[in-house]
């Protein structure tokens, strides 16, 4: 697996065939903008990017995928993966994929991870809270369900594209939760 990793000082590249015409493309963060840029021959090679990503830090990156690449951003106890493929038929980068994990609190209250698939609207959810009455950690039951999330390109995709899915997870957590402790 190539690894890209975003390093303050420069800019580190990602180089592979992404628009599948057998002539390589690049995608890299670009540590001035704190932008994922992306350029491929099909489009002449015209630098497309997102918006800018604020909390890019020694634990963001790139990673390449098998049908395109994949930029995830980690923090101390939290972090995302974005998955990105060509689509043939917009001539764009889509994103098509988004996972989140958090490690919760010091009781790992609110520890778990989920993932959504754009192109299906599949949304599958493992997360976990803390019982205060039973001082224990109960997990809930996996969460599967539709989730529907605008259709996003690499130039439309922010931190804000990520925080609008986190806030859709976090309040399927928190109602399966009070579901699972009304029944006991």
């Amino acid at each position: 697996m190539t690894c890209v990793y975003f390093i303050s000082s420069g800019q580190n590249r990602l180089v592979k065939d992404l628009d599948n015409d057998n002539i390589n493309d690049t995608v890299y963060i670009d540590a001035i903008s704190s932008k994922i840029v992306c350029r491929l021959s099909t489009q002449q090679f015209v630098k497309m990017q997102s918006k800018a990503i604020e909390e890019l830090n020694e634990q963001s990156g790139i990673v390449t995928t098998k049908n395109g690449f994949e930029f995830y951003n980690n923090w101390m106890r939290a972090g995302y993966r974005n998955q990105f493929r060509f689509s043939a038929k917009e001539k764009k980068i889509q994103l098509i994929g988004m996972s989140r994990y958090e490690l919760g609190n010091a009781a790992n209250d609110g520890s778990g991870e989920s993932s959504v698939n754009l192109l299906t609207n599949d949304y599958v959810g493992n997360w976990n809270f803390y019982h205060e009455k039973k001082e224990a950690l109960i997990a809930i039951p996996t969460i599967k369900t539709k989730l529907i999330l605008p259709k996003t390109h690499l130039e439309s995709f922010s931190e804000e594209t990520f925080f609008g899915y986190a806030g859709k997870c976090s309040a399927l957590f928190a109602k399966r939760k009070d579901e699972l402790l009304k029944s006991k």
